[in-house]
């Protein structure tokens, strides 16, 4: 399935959001609600004052502190939830019981048990859910993927996730919950690096075995990796790898890489950069002249907050088309699962030194 992000949906009412955690993460998902015509309602957390502070930026936006009187509010459609990645599950089953629609930060949960208790939760009770992918909805991963599935690649050989970022040590210490296993769930790779492995496995396929080895390198005093790097193999017989840093000064745009025996195409961040196949099609032209005009900025490679939100729109669009045509979002709680599950694998290979199978 693939979403044409030039298309915007028309909705037949407008949508009612409330956002769980009004964190960073929140006003990115604030402003991609205002952008497309939904209306955000409500917002909780439980520091009031976090609450009050995004409410103030919105007009109509009423803040909660308590979570159950949150979801009474009626008004509220869908929620989004931005509370630290282990702290997905209770908001999220609680809004599913609620009867709201669930869109959920990256990772879906830090455990695959917490994942499929939230899966579970929606489809019980009926409500969409969407893991926040945002990296598929940009023109350029669409135009790999519909390259791919026509074949142009032919048979793919190399595909590879380099993720050289840098977070410094004040931002593991700003809050207590960074770099630990109940919160954060892991490190570079998990909070960092996961929308890139997201994106490589929907254009290159499943996993089915990682070999892979882990670092704390360039930081103090947290649990969890800032370096890591692991070998693939994909279930159609290509191979890879994995790269992800929080350590590497002074950060460098993602990149996929994707070969077959009839092309391969570059990814940085959201411009393509490389674009090469043995036969040619009328939208390479178009393709290239558009690589002439690279225009990806940092990204988040150095700066948290240096992020765009529209992906996030394109994504939240996608929910409120699924809401209305009872079809399944393009990162519904099974694609948004797929992600931890090979990060697990990763893990549990840098511990035991072995290859691991990926479920």
């Amino acid at each position: 399935m693939i979403y044409e992000s030039g298309n915007r949906i028309s909705m037949s009412k407008t949508f009612n959001f409330g956002v769980v955690g009004c964190g960073m993460i929140a006003g990115f998902h604030a402003k991609a609600i205002n952008s497309f015509g939904g209306k955000l309602v409500a917002c909780f957390d439980t520091f009031p004052q976090s609450a009050q502070r995004l409410a103030d930026q919105y007009s109509g936006c009423k803040p909660y502190s308590d979570l159950k009187e949150f979801l009474s509010d009626k008004s509220i459609d869908i929620v989004t939830i931005g509370t630290p990645s282990g702290a997905h599950l209770e908001p999220a089953i609680a809004a599913a019981e609620a009867g709201k629609h669930v869109i959920v930060e990256k990772p879906l949960e830090v455990t695959l048990e917490r994942c499929d208790r939230i899966i579970e939760a929606c489809q019980k009770n009926g409500v969409k859910l969407a893991t926040v992918f945002n990296s598929r909805f940009h023109d350029s991963s669409q135009k790999i993927k519909k390259a791919i599935d026509a074949g142009r690649f032919g048979r793919l050989t190399l595909c590879d996730a380099i993720v050289k970022w840098y977070r410094t040590q004040q931002y593991y210490d700003s809050g207590k919950w960074r770099g630990t296993w109940q919160l954060d769930g892991g490190g570079a790779l998990m909070n960092q690096a996961i929308h890139t492995i997201d994106l490589l496995t929907w254009l290159a396929g499943s996993v089915s075995e990682v070999t892979a080895h882990t670092a704390l390198l360039g930081h103090e005093n947290i649990e969890v990796e800032d370096v890591a790097t692991a070998s693939v193999k994909f279930e159609n017989g290509s191979l890879g790898t994995i790269v992800g840093t929080t350590a590497a000064y002074p950060g460098y745009l993602k990149r996929i890489e994707i070969s077959g025996t009839k092309g391969s195409a570059v990814l940085e961040e959201e411009d393509i950069v490389k674009w090469d196949f043995d036969e040619l099609a009328p939208e390479d032209s178009i393709i290239k002249e558009e690589m002439s005009k690279k225009r990806s900025g940092g990204g988040g490679a150095s700066d948290p907050s240096a992020i765009d939100f529209s992906g996030h729109a394109k994504l939240f669009q996608n929910v409120i088309n699924a809401i209305e045509s009872n079809c399944e979002p393009l990162v519904n709680g099974h694609e948004g699962r797929r992600s931890v599950e090979i990060i697990l694998a990763i893990y549990k290979s840098a511990k035991s030194q072995k290859t691991e199978k990926v479920k």
